[in-house]
């Protein structure tokens, strides 16, 4: 089989250039368009793609988004991001966490696609949901279970894992972040951005300290 094909099932080699070149312009079409606006056909033709090759890979409009929505935060915020290290201090694996975060949530792409949302909400629910379920609560979900972990360890002090994870979060974004989304601030330095990040972490450490 060529090195350009990938096996997705019995029989069905996927090219994942054709792949790659199908979520790039979802993604772009969703995010100038929305999720309505935006059909299988302009996603196929933006592609260079018949519509059967996005039907290949994808068995609908709202797997594509959902893929779409997953795979950037994964690229920012994969999975072992949330491991425990023990080589590592508890201090370096937040912060590590929180700086991955920050530059996911400020990203110009993230930005647009919130300002997206805000603008068609209570329209396009569809979309706000698969957004939030891909997106900030599996984020949230993988946050929740490394706090259990540190509180079973006893290295953190969590009752209510889920509630310290939004906390977490929502002090990583604070204030500034609303101020980018609305148009009235500009992003952060790098050096502002770490501070900000680095105060928040040691914030966090206090109040859930053992």
């Amino acid at each position: 089989m060529s090195n350009n094909l990938t096996r997705s099932g019995p029989g069905r080699p996927k090219d994942p250039v054709k792949r790659d070149a199908i979520m790039a312009a979802a993604t772009t079409l969703f995010l100038e368009q929305g999720y309505s606006g935006t059909s299988m056909d302009a996603i196929a033709a933006a592609a260079g793609v018949s519509k059967l090759t996005v039907y290949s890979h994808f068995k609908d409009k709202e797997a594509l988004f959902a893929a779409a929505v997953e795979i950037k935060c994964q690229g920012q915020m994969p999975l072992p991001i949330f491991h425990f290290d023990e080589s590592q201090s508890l201090e370096q694996v937040l912060l590590r966490i929180a700086r991955s975060f920050h530059e996911l949530v400020t990203q110009d792409d993230a930005v647009n696609l919130m300002r997206l949302m805000a603008a068609q909400a209570g329209q396009d629910q569809t979309m706000a949901r698969l957004f939030f379920e891909v997106g900030p609560q599996k984020t949230l979900l993988d946050m929740e279970r490394l706090l259990a972990e540190l509180d079973r360890r006893g290295l953190l002090r969590v009752t209510e894992p889920d509630r310290a994870a939004d906390h977490f979060f929502s002090l990583i974004k604070g204030c500034h972040e609303m101020q980018v989304l609305i148009g009235c601030g500009e992003p952060m330095t790098a050096e502002d951005a770490e501070a900000h990040i680095t105060d928040v972490v040691a914030m966090f450490l206090r109040a859930y300290a053992p």
